[in-house]
């Protein structure tokens, strides 16, 4: 007896008896034989995987940040399956975004057009983390020295010793206040900052350092 069915995917379909041949001796003018078909079902499989966006991060640097990666990890394809996965997110300025995973497929290899078989998969997405962090700026006060000669030494100046504005942004003011009038040193203080428009404060980290102050001995 020969049977003929195959059933692949979700659903069912016949398995049908297509040619029987008779043992030696058996006439088959004694029998009138006809065939039934039978049935094949696949059910969901329900096969449990899990699917990871990346994360990823950077230090501010003016331009967007974004990884379509993912990875499978938890669980097993069944054999043939393969996944198509859509990952979306993006950040630019300083803070953290979730990189979404927006889709996800299971297909089937299955010759010229492959089969969606989504339907056999319970599958657990997991968003990854965005994080652009802010530029490390320190300020540093400027350091002077002079002879006592009865006036108050002052610097009002600075420069950026850690770091670097990038593009177009930067400070617009820097407030340095110190004065040394006798012999002695003290310390040159940056006290407060402004930046220029444009510039978002969020995107950088700006801390100071003082620098001295001394007036020495005039020897007159």
């Amino acid at each position: 007896v020969t049977v003929v069915g195959s059933q692949l995917y979700v659903g069912s379909s016949d398995n049908v008896i297509t040619a029987h041949t008779l043992t030696e001796g058996t006439l088959a003018g004694n029998y009138s034989i006809s065939y039934l078909p039978g049935t094949l079902e696949v059910t969901d499989a329900a096969i449990a995987i899990t699917v990871t966006a990346d994360s990823n991060s950077k230090t501010y640097d003016g331009s967007a940040l974004t990884d379509n990666g993912w990875e499978r990890t938890a669980g097993t394809l069944a054999e043939g399956d393969y996944l198509v996965v859509t990952v979306e997110g993006t950040i630019t300025n300083a803070g953290t975004e979730n990189n979404v995973i927006t889709e996800v497929k299971v297909m089937h290899e299955a010759g010229e057009v492959d089969e969606d078989v989504t339907d056999n998969y319970d599958i657990t997405e997991i968003d990854g983390l965005l994080t652009v962090d802010p530029v490390t700026i320190v300020l540093t006060a400027a350091s002077d020295s002079k002879v006592y000669d009865g006036t108050p030494l002052t610097k009002d100046d600075y420069s950026i010793t850690t770091g670097a504005f990038v593009g177009s942004d930067g400070l617009a003011t820097v407030t340095v206040v110190g004065s040394q009038l006798y012999v002695g040193s003290s310390d040159n203080i940056i006290t407060a900052h402004t930046l220029n428009a444009g510039t978002l404060a969020a995107n950088y980290s700006i801390s100071y350092l003082p620098g001295t102050l001394e007036v020495t001995d005039a020897a007159i």
